[in-house]
């Protein structure tokens, strides 16, 4: 956040100094603030938010249309499948894809508990904080998503002879829920993965603040 309202003052004193090149720097920062104030630097701050969060959501779908293009889609495929023969197979259809999903809600409740005992870490070594690494650290909108299967696992439940002894239905089902497995892989795993190099990106300082 310290570097998005850095990056709008220096960008408003230098448009200032291109109409008034021997205005000083203090009466030009002075000039931003007398014309923002408090809610106006919150403004500029939200604005910049809306920006990265649609970064953000650009990232989480480039990499789940990773996993359908070569080679991940074999990976996709071979997960619903196995999902697929192992619900087929199962005596008890309905507690298989809630099993299913309770692995899920745990695998999302430990990742986040983990995530915020991080940050309480960092946050007691005053370390510069990036606007881009609170979005992808708050998982964006994502992190409601948990809780989407729950009305198709009670549908499930109540009607599942209507449902799990359809072939093409239990294969639907399997590839939805591999769908949204996927997404947690990517909200929890492969983008915080690669954290520093999207800041990078975003941030060019941001390199050399880590050295």
């Amino acid at each position: 956040m310290q570097s998005e309202l850095v990056d709008h003052l220096a960008n408003s004193i230098e448009e200032q100094w291109q109409e008034k090149p021997n205005r000083s720097f203090e009466e030009a920062l002075n000039i931003e603030f007398k014309k923002f104030g408090v809610f106006g630097f919150m403004d500029v701050v939200e604005k910049r938010q809306v920006v990265l969060g649609k970064k953000y959501n650009g990232l989480v779908w480039q990499h789940f249309k990773d996993f359908f293009g070569v080679p991940k889609i074999i990976l996709t495929i071979a997960m619903t499948l196995l999902l697929f023969t192992f619900i087929k197979l199962s005596f008890f259809k309905e507690w298989i894809l809630v099993g299913f999903y309770i692995l899920l809600l745990g695998f999302t409740f430990y990742e986040m508990f983990k995530n915020r005992k991080t940050r309480k870490e960092r946050k007691k070594l005053n370390e510069k904080k990036w606007l881009f690494e609170e979005i992808i650290n708050q998982y964006g909108t994502f992190s409601a998503t948990i809780i989407l299967p729950i009305n198709l696992l009670v549908q499930l439940i109540n009607h599942g002879d209507n449902f799990l002894n359809n072939d093409y239905w239990i294969l639907g089902i399997s590839f939805l829920f591999v769908l949204f497995s996927l997404v947690l892989i990517i909200v929890f795993k492969i983008i915080p993965s690669k954290i520093c190099i999207y800041l990078e990106a975003t941030y060019p300082e941001y390199k050399f603040e880590k050295l």
